[in-house]
């Protein structure tokens, strides 16, 4: 099969679509799908330099942490897919490939109303955002959130499903248009963070009459924590998703005592098989019917031939991209 392949560690030159053995027939509750179109992710970026590992298990050379396709071959263990089903997922990596083996509880039905540049991206950025929101940060009807670098994938994908949930999504951003853009898909205000991350603090009093936020989604990191804390209303809720910052902050820990404030990360790639089964599963449940409603809809940047992968990360990493990089795999 067809593959992008990391070569060895450093720029995007290192980068090439080659060809790899494929993986083996599905054992046991495998399922291997025929890839369609996959979807980049800031993971992708970090594994080519060497700052983010695969997981054990997967294949460290090939990324790709999320993918549409069709169910090619089962295991004798399956009980859910047939062949032919159209199925979106995640995976530790290798989904930037013409095939990925998957357990069959990673994987879910994809609407008949999405094609697959649509459906690859959904389901890291939609997973995320749902697990983060509802699952890790229990938001509720009526609460405030705030979503930094709503541009994002994960931004734009939380700030539908606040929206839908009947919650009050406001954000952050260093560029005044994609926060335009995110005010499209329901913001309800938002203010332009660059070198002074302190504005937060006075927009977040003037939106919510001093209260403060009850829930940030951060996919930032260190740059803002000092703002966060500020910003958060008494039993407020931090998730970090990011550390596009850096990971290392000063940490005050008064704040969050008087405050009674509950601070916590969360990350897909990393969970065990179990985790993301589960978190897959509230997924299928919760989102993928809001999915063929058109009620949340997946947002694309751009994109791309499976051999114009160097031309993706470079896109990625101009910070231009508002929502998703998708790649076809014809």
């Amino acid at each position: 099969m067809k593959a992008v392949v990391i070569t060895k560690l450093g720029g995007i030159e290192v980068l090439k679509v080659q060809d790899v053995p494929a993986p083996a027939k599905p054992q046991a509750d495998r399922v291997r799908v025929r890839v369609r179109a996959a979807a980049l992710n800031r993971a992708d970026l970090l594994q080519r330099r060497g700052r983010y590992p695969a997981p054990a298990g997967f294949d460290s050379n090939i990324p790709g942490l999320e993918f549409a396709g069709e169910v090619e071959s089962v295991g004798p263990e399956v009980r859910v897919w047939q062949i032919g089903q159209r199925v979106f997922g995640i995976t530790g990596g290798g989904a930037q490939a013409e095939y990925v083996l998957a357990p069959e509880n990673q994987l879910a039905e994809i609407p008949a109303a999405l094609d697959w540049t649509a459906a690859a991206a959904v389901p890291e950025a939609f997973i995320t955002a749902h697990d983060a929101l509802f699952t890790q940060a229990t938001l509720q009807i009526g609460e405030s959130l705030l979503i930094h670098a709503a541009g994002s994938g994960v931004g734009t994908a939380a700030i539908q499903l606040a929206n839908v949930a009947g919650a009050r999504p406001f954000g952050t951003s260093r560029a005044a248009d994609k926060l335009e853009r995110a005010r499209q898909l329901g913001l309800e205000d938002c203010v332009v963070v660059k070198d002074d991350p302190k504005v937060i603090i006075d927009a977040v009093r003037t939106w919510t009459n001093g209260h403060g936020v009850n829930v940030i989604l951060d996919l930032v990191g260190a740059a803002f924590l000092e703002a966060n804390l500020a910003a958060l209303s008494l039993c407020g809720r931090l998730l970090f998703v990011g550390t596009l910052s850096g990971s290392q902050a000063v940490f005050e820990i008064a704040t969050v005592m008087q405050k009674r404030l509950r601070v916590q990360g969360t990350v897909l790639r990393a969970r065990t098989q179990e985790e993301k089964a589960t978190a897959t599963q509230q997924f299928a449940a919760h989102v993928v019917p809001l999915l063929t409603q058109g009620k949340v809809k997946p947002v694309i940047d751009s994109v791309y031939g499976i051999d114009q992968i160097r031309e993706a990360h470079a896109r990625m990493e101009s910070n231009e991209t508002f929502g998703k990089l998708v790649l076809k795999i014809p």
